[in-house]
């Protein structure tokens, strides 16, 4: 079985209009809701093998208020990831070593989301998810066979926690 964790990045800061998109900076709740997510994810997952980053800032700020969570995981932090449709993530994961068991993915909506809802088939969680993936949700899915073999409605959804949820 292989995991994925699709993580949206959390909450950025708009206080300064003059940053273009790519270097926007979490805001004070993103680093709140990062630094909680993390303390979930350590109490109730093992670590991934590998961490797929978009290169924004806040997807960066994102990936290092959770790297405890993260442990020993290589981490790629890959241009390619920002602003990425849904296929573009998908094919980015179908490349993916199948040495990694488990791949989380920090990235952007509406990529996350769409690809979040196209690879999900089952899962208690998944209406709530479909409705919505706010800043900072995590999507946690499961599916057998390699990841070259990643295809839609396969997964299972294990998980779908948001900031709220961890309140």
């Amino acid at each position: 079985m292989s995991r994925l964790l699709l993580l949206r990045h959390a909450k950025s800061s708009w206080d300064d209009p003059s940053l273009a998109d790519h270097e926007r900076p979490l805001a004070p709740r993103g680093h709140r809701a990062a630094e909680s997510m993390a303390e979930h994810l350590r109490s109730s997952l093992p670590p991934p093998d590998l961490v797929l980053c978009s290169s924004a800032l806040r997807t960066r700020e994102t990936l290092d208020r959770m790297s405890e969570a993260f442990g020993d995981a290589e981490v790629v932090v890959d241009d390619d990831l920002y602003g990425a449709t849904d296929d573009l993530l998908l094919e980015r994961l179908r490349g993916v070593a199948d040495r990694f068991g488990t791949v989380a993915m920090i990235g952007h909506n509406p990529g996350v989301h769409d690809l979040a809802i196209a690879l999900t088939g089952s899962g208690a969680d998944l209406d709530r998810m479909r409705a919505k993936f706010p800043t900072g949700a995590l999507a946690v899915l499961a599916f057998d066979g390699p990841w070259r073999g990643l295809a839609p409605s396969e997964a299972r959804l294990e998980a779908f926690v948001t900031p709220k949820d961890l309140a």
